[in-house]
């Protein structure tokens, strides 16, 4: 035990004094926070150039219907569509909308023309404008008054709320997808990077032969065992501290910025997309009230319980690669099949957040391969104690049997150098003994 302590100790002093992590573990969580205020403060002061849109309506149905903004300037010509199509790059224009004679009922045929692929926020734009005309349009002609339809229309917005045993608490579905997905992205991304670092680690220390040197006073097993044991660490130590600079700098920005608009709301409105607004009076306030409903406690616990079982699943398989290779080159024919269920789980995961209690997201929540990535997408929305608990004891399984099915692989191939290796190889080296 203590020489696994020693690779241990040796794996994540290494690591961490290495300037590239430092420097990596501190600015993450500060770049990517500017990046969110950036956009923040771009969709709030940037209001970019107007755009001029050229409009010619045949139909005679929408003239002055296009109401001009500080974005968009809508300019109506009498003028021959064919005509207008060869002045349009002469004219200095953006668009050229052309609405020809429609029928109401069924209104097709509407054209824009541009130079480039107009701005989302454009089309949605002049496409919101035609419906609510046609719209008023219908109505008219079925004698229904447009007031008495404004007094009828009626929004409703439901507060949902979590009753639980200890009583009622506040609960956010949009707060609660955007936990499940990030939760699930975050490990995804965890355990590819730390799993590649063991098989990395392993390849360097074969092609160098300085596993020889080691082999000679420490037993196969251990030297994997420390060396995924000591990579943990570094992934543990790394993702707190992105933690605690991540609540660091969001409640500063929070703070500075005095945000009295919904995040999504502004960035929304700067893309032409309607967003349901959030109260966000009282600047920050609005945010920490978001933030409330999300059980980040319980989502951490089970994120670190996920990440060691997953990684310690995932990082035994790398090792058996980086002992059965001599270059990085020729590890992919044996990485694709490792990473194959981590990509199933990151294409199964829209099916699982829209149905987070289904039978897609059940049986992958237990699978121990895809558990880690599926379970952390179900965990926000709340999963019954007995699943979870029948999860994580598969996922302990798991990784012990891989471990072991490594172990006996990684002794041997190891030492092996210059011979080339498949799958038929690898089974011979798991029945050796020696």
């Amino acid at each position: 035990m203590n020489k696994i302590f020693l690779v241990v100790k040796r794996e994540y002093l290494t690591r961490v004094r290495k300037r590239s992590f430092i420097v990596m573990t501190l600015l993450t969580p500060i770049l990517f926070a500017s990046l969110v205020g950036a956009l923040l403060w771009i969709a709030t002061t940037d209001q970019g150039e107007q755009k001029i849109i050229t409009v010619i309506d045949d139909s005679g149905l929408f003239k002055n219907k296009f109401q001009s903004t500080e974005d968009l300037h809508f300019l109506y010509l009498e003028q021959n569509i064919e005509s207008a199509k060869e002045d349009f790059n002469q004219l200095g224009q953006d668009a050229l909308l052309y609405i020809p004679k429609i029928d109401v009922q069924n209104p097709q045929g509407i054209q824009l023309y541009s130079e480039s692929n107009p701005h989302f926020g454009v089309i949605n734009k002049i496409e919101n404008t035609l419906e609510k005309e046609i719209e008023r349009m219908k109505m008219k002609q079925l004698g229904v008054d447009q007031e008495t339809l404004q007094r009828i229309e009626t929004k409703v917005s439901i507060n949902t709320l979590s009753l639980t045993s200890s009583g009622e608490k506040k609960s956010n579905a949009e707060a609660t997808f955007g936990t499940a997905y990030v939760s699930s992205l975050l490990i995804y991304f965890f355990l590819f990077l730390y799993g590649v670092q063991v098989m990395k680690g392993v390849i360097e220390e074969k092609y160098n032969r300085i596993v020889e040197v080691i082999i000679s006073s420490i037993r196969p097993f251990q030297l994997m065992m420390g060396k995924i044991l000591g990579i943990a660490a570094v992934g543990l130590t790394q993702f707190l501290v992105w933690v605690i600079l991540s609540f660091l700098v969001t409640s500063a920005g929070v703070s500075l910025m005095g945000l009295k608009q919904d995040p999504a709301e502004l960035i929304g409105d700067s893309a032409g997309i309607e967003a349901q607004p959030v109260d966000m009076s009282t600047n920050s306030q609005g945010i920490w009230e978001l933030m409330e409903t999300i059980p980040f406690t319980y989502v951490m616990a089970t994120f670190i319980i996920y990440f060691l079982g997953g990684y310690f699943l995932y990082a035994s398989l790398f090792a058996v690669v980086g002992s059965a290779v001599d270059s990085d080159a020729d590890s992919q024919q044996f990485m694709f099949p490792i990473t194959i269920p981590l990509i199933i789980s990151i294409v199964a995961l829209g099916f699982v957040l829209n149905d987070p209690d289904g039978q897609i997201a059940f049986w992958m929540s237990m699978i121990p391969l895809t558990s880690p990535v599926i379970m952390l997408g179900r965990i926000p929305f709340g999963v019954p104690f007995w699943q979870l608990g029948l999860s994580v004891t598969l996922l302990i399984g798991g990784f012990i049997f891989t471990t072991w099915i490594a172990g006996r692989i990684y002794r041997v191939g190891i030492l092996t150098h210059g011979s080339k290796v498949n799958y038929k190889t690898l089974t011979k080296w798991f029945f050796q003994n020696y």
